[in-house]
């Protein structure tokens, strides 16, 4: 071999001493992630985090919390990119093609409004609440994982704002969803969920967030909606939920992830998880009774009942999932039987209580049409002919002599989910309002359940501070005391953003661009 070439093999033989190996993917994931972190030397950690003890969880091993997706920030980067390309393109086709006009029919938009006013805030406040989160938790996996999450949900808000920002064009009611959430009285429901949330502790957080909302109940929220959103002709919804539903199944990963990862590392946090789970349950269930109204009564075109997605997202789902958990000695959320039986009623009275208040409210309201009403009859053989029914024939014969009715009158609210006491004693009497009430302090609270009692009984101090919108109004602190100085403090136009759909500016454009009024 010449000198030359006895070189080049030399150095060929060097390049290949130092040339590094290729890391895989959990080296690489540990690389750009638990590497990072570092324990304080300045100031001690429990200084540093001084959150992530009081709640009274025990944590042995931080190493224990597992992302099961080994997503690392410049992966996540490229990712979401080319989901925002590809969503944006769709947008812009779809705003270029006057697709708002492609609806199944112009009362499917108060679909939108209702999740544009009550979801999209909360997307931006679960962005904020991760972002706490990860502050307060030591562990440098969990804090990664927060960082994900609080990123996804602040795009979540972003995509839904701008795909949403079209419809606001032409119809009435999704002008100002940040100044709503802030003070409309039935947006107090989900604002109030995710500040209850977000005050508590940040393990509580997490298992609110992760579990019991996004792994246990999700499904009831984003599938009936994009489901509905694809079966009335909505393309430019359905995309922002597929682009969106990528980071939903790492959440509900996560979230199972969280409570396993609790569970194994002390067996006294198994008390403290059941109590979370029975509370965020609950909480949880109560806020999606609005998700129940959109599936029966505001989907021209229906996909299922509210009684067939709980029973096949909750009952058999989230049965399969605690019949797994119980090998940690998790059991079925309290009161989850109150909730099965619920199922056959809960529509029927949040619509009722929106026709009621639908003066009141950024979105509009309508008697279901003969061949809607027997399609809930169908779905609910055993309520909807005998106790519901009859109330909108009476609403009907009263609006065809021009006396459309709404309630005048402010109703009392739950303390804790703030919805007003509308539900029912579904095991005795179903015509019976269900009332409970505790003393504390000298003063009486009131709650729509048991549930809501127990959750208040357990942290009263919590709940006496909640802001109910009805009490505010009679205070004077929403405006002024007339309810047009309460309307013009939550920006709505009446007539306009308010009100029944038949005599909306939006039924009268909709069948002005489509030539056609739809059959009564």
């Amino acid at each position: 071999m010449n000198k030359q070439a006895s070189d080049i093999a030399m150095k060929g033989a060097d390049t290949a001493k130092t040339t590094p190996r290729k890391l895989g993917l959990k080296e690489r994931y540990n690389l750009m992630t638990r590497d990072l972190g570092w324990d304080t030397t300045y100031q001690p950690m429990d200084k540093v985090f001084p959150f992530d003890e009081f709640e009274g969880i025990k944590i042995h091993d931080w190493e224990g919390w597992q992302d099961p997706f080994r997503l690392t920030m410049d992966a996540y980067w490229k990712f979401q990119g080319e989901k925002e390309r590809k969503l944006y393109a769709i947008i812009d086709a779809f705003q270029q093609n006057n697709g708002h006009l492609n609806v199944t029919d112009g009362r499917y938009i108060n679909a939108l409004k209702l999740f544009f006013q009550g979801v999209s805030p909360l997307e931006y406040a679960a962005s904020r609440g991760y972002a706490l989160a990860g502050r307060n938790l030591r562990g440098v996996g969990a804090r990664v994982a927060c960082q994900m999450q609080a990123i996804d949900e602040l795009r979540h808000a972003q995509t839904q704002i701008h795909t949403i920002s079209h419809y606001n064009k032409f119809f009435s009611g999704l002008h100002e969803n940040v100044h709503m959430y802030d003070r409309v009285w039935y947006l107090s429901v989900p604002k109030s969920y995710f500040e209850d949330a977000m005050t508590a502790g940040p393990f509580e957080f997490v298992t609110s967030i992760s579990f019991s909302f996004e792994y246990v109940l999700t499904n009831l929220l984003f599938m009936p909606f994009m489901s509905g959103a694809a079966f009335n002709g909505d393309m430019a919804t359905v995309t922002f939920g597929f682009s969106a539903q990528s980071d939903e199944s790492r959440h509900m990963t996560l979230g199972l992830e969280i409570v396993k990862f609790l569970l194994e590392q002390d067996p006294a946090n198994l008390p403290i998880v059941q109590r979370w789970i029975d509370k965020w349950f609950w909480r949880g269930y109560r806020l999606l009774a609005l998700v129940a109204m959109m599936m029966d009564y505001m989907l021209p075109k229906r996909v299922m009942s509210w009684s067939e997605a709980w029973e096949i997202y909750f009952e058999k789902n989230g049965g399969a999932l605690f019949e797994d958990l119980s090998r940690y000695g998790v059991r079925m959320p309290k009161y989850h039987e109150v909730a099965q039986k619920e199922k056959a009623h809960l529509s029927h009275q949040i619509w009722s209580t929106f026709y009621n208040y639908s003066h009141a409210a950024a979105l509009h309201t309508w008697i279901p049409k003969d061949s809607e009403k027997d399609w809930l009859s169908e779905k609910y053989p055993d309520t909807f002919d005998k106790l519901y029914r009859p109330r909108f024939k009476h609403w009907e014969d009263l609006a065809k002599k021009d006396e459309r009715w709404f309630n005048d009158g402010l109703p009392m609210l739950c303390q804790v989910c703030q919805i007003p006491m509308v539900f029912t004693e579904v095991d005795t009497d179903p015509t019976r309002i269900s009332f409970r009430e505790s003393d504390y302090k000298g003063a009486k609270y009131h709650f729509c359940s048991d549930g809501c009692k127990d959750i208040f009984d357990y942290e009263p101090e919590k709940y006496v501070q909640a802001w109910l919108p009805v009490h505010q109004i009679f205070q004077g602190n929403c405006g002024g005391a007339t309810l047009p100085e309460v309307l013009a403090w939550y920006h709505f136009e009446p007539g306009v953003d308010n009100g029944d759909y038949d005599l909306s500016p939006d039924r009268a454009n909709w069948d002005r661009w489509t030539g056609t009024r739809a059959a009564d």
